[in-house]
């Protein structure tokens, strides 16, 4: 498909809801660039696995070829499986089990998904561009300018910069995420060691959220087993693209109090590990296992916060995806699909717009008012969980962790 200059949009920030809004874009011919802080597109760890729900994977295939959103299938977890609460020696409070339907939820390595979604963007993604203001003027209506005076012309800017949003005080003034008393420590660990796989067959399609006793306190972690190798899959459906080794991990988090990880700890590997392992004494020796068998550059320590609802949009022709606009802690899996649900539904406003003839402001103002309300939802959704599941409240954390285990049978013998 030609693609036609007279209207392009700039997006700063090439994580997952970038570069979908840019695939969306380019096949419907219109001229769009991601512009990334980021040196290079694989200089950092971008994640673990992420589950998508009905909204993630209709806004993949909504907006992706179709070889790629068979590609992002292919290479997924079986659809389906549980999610467990358990007391900290792994015994049963409850499952939430998932639909197993190809197209209801499907578990995904983040990193091959942003290969994935890099994939026919050839020319398209900038690196080393870091967003640092919106400015009117230029041949198209705006000016998006970087932090090293740097400047490209838009019709449209669309702010997916992440939580650390460089252009969120600008576009939405009144819109700065709150922090919030939690923190959590990720990691990732081979599913195999020694030829045998660490997680139980028990727990083989299972997430676990290990409560503590002490309330504050938690172990989550899950499996991530590729249903293909990426490898063979992207020579299969997407030559020529990179594709990550695929080798399945299991991937972990510690959630606990802000005012327990110690000053200096942020960017040390080795204190963040060293703190994991301080602050899973106590639980199953599995849980203890993953933290000491961790890849140490996969250590990530991370500050919880909650987007607060924008009020005033600042500028006409510019606005906001994902965690630039609607920070949430990750309960319920709704960050990475709320993401890309935004992505879908800013690019068809836009399409529609430039299809019609319709002043573009106007397509931002619907998609504004459509994003908000579901985005803040699941802003809310996902703050009421952390409370209820790691809050102080005596009553519901003593049913959680001391008498509905008691019901249910050991799910992994400790011996």
């Amino acid at each position: 498909m030609s693609v036609s200059t007279d209207f392009t949009v700039a997006i700063a920030g090439a994580g997952l809801s970038g570069l979908c809004l840019a695939q969306y874009l380019q096949r419907a011919g219109v001229d769009v660039h991601v512009y990334e802080r980021d040196p290079g597109p694989f200089v950092r760890r971008q994640g673990y696995r992420i589950i998508l729900d009905r909204h993630g994977l209709e806004a993949l295939r909504e907006s992706l070829p179709r070889p790629l959103y068979r590609l992002a299938l292919a290479t997924g977890d079986e659809p389906g499986g549980h999610l467990r609460f358990t007391d900290s020696r792994l015994r049963n409070a409850f499952t939430i089990t998932f639909k197993d339907e190809p197209h209801a939820t499907r578990q995904v390595d983040r990193l091959t998904l942003r290969s994935i979604l890099l994939s026919g963007l050839d020319g398209r993604v900038h690196y080393g561009r870091s967003a640092a203001a919106v400015e009117r003027g230029g041949p198209h209506g705006l000016q998006l300018r970087f932090s090293d005076g740097r400047t490209t012309a838009a019709t449209v800017v669309v702010a997916a910069d992440g939580i650390g949003s460089a252009l969120r005080a600008q576009l939405t003034p009144d819109a700065a995420p709150e922090n919030t008393p939690m923190a959590g420590i990720y990691g990732r660990s081979p599913l195999r060691q020694h030829g045998e796989s660490v997680i139980p067959d028990a727990l083989r399609t299972s997430g676990v959220l290990a409560l503590a006793h002490r309330p504050g306190r938690a172990f989550f972690f899950t499996s991530m087993r590729f249903g293909e190798s990426p490898r063979d899959a992207f020579a299969r459906l997407a030559p020529g693209s990179y594709a990550p080794t695929g080798d399945d991990y299991v991937m972990w988090g510690l959630l606990l109090k802000q005012e327990e990880v110690p000053t200096g700890v942020h960017g040390d590997l080795l204190a963040m590990r060293d703190l994991a392992a301080r602050m899973s004494v106590g639980f199953h020796p599995l849980i203890r296992r993953l933290v000491d068998t961790a890849e140490l550059d996969a250590t990530v320590l991370n500050l919880f916060a909650t987007g607060r609802r924008p009020r005033r949009w600042a500028i006409p022709n510019a606005t906001m995806m994902g965690d630039a606009v609607h920070a949430m802690p990750p309960f319920g899996a709704h960050g990475g699909n709320t993401a890309l649900r935004d992505a879908a539904l800013l690019g068809h406003h836009l399409v529609e717009a430039r299809s019609n003839g319709e002043p573009v402001e106007e397509a931002i103002a619907r998609y504004q008012d459509e994003m908000v309300p579901y985005a803040f939802h699941a802003v809310d959704t996902a703050a009421t969980l952390m409370r209820r599941l790691t809050g102080s409240a005596p009553a519901p954390h003593w049913i959680l962790t001391r008498v509905l285990p008691k019901l249910h049978r050991v799910t992994v013998p400790e011996a």
